[in-house]
């Protein structure tokens, strides 16, 4: 998606349950470098945004809360 002009990839995770962690625990290490992986394949195939700022969120979801994670790691 785009904020202004910044390209923004978007995880968006849902836990019905904590027993396993909770959404936002779901996007580990391994799950943000397969999203780094995935946003630099979009980046070479889409050259117009390739050189525009990006940043990636988490959406985190459970049944009775949202959370919205701006710009929760780096790549």
């Amino acid at each position: 998606m785009l904020d202004g002009d910044t390209v923004v990839f978007v995880e968006v995770r849902y836990r019905r349950h904590a027993a396993w962690g909770g959404a936002l625990e779901s996007v580990d290490s391994r799950k943000q470098q397969r999203l780094i992986h995935a946003a630099q394949h979009f980046l070479q195939q889409e050259s117009r945004w390739a050189r525009q700022p990006c940043r990636f969120d988490v959406i985190a979801l459970a049944p009775t809360q949202l959370d919205w994670l701006k710009n929760a790691f780096e790549a």
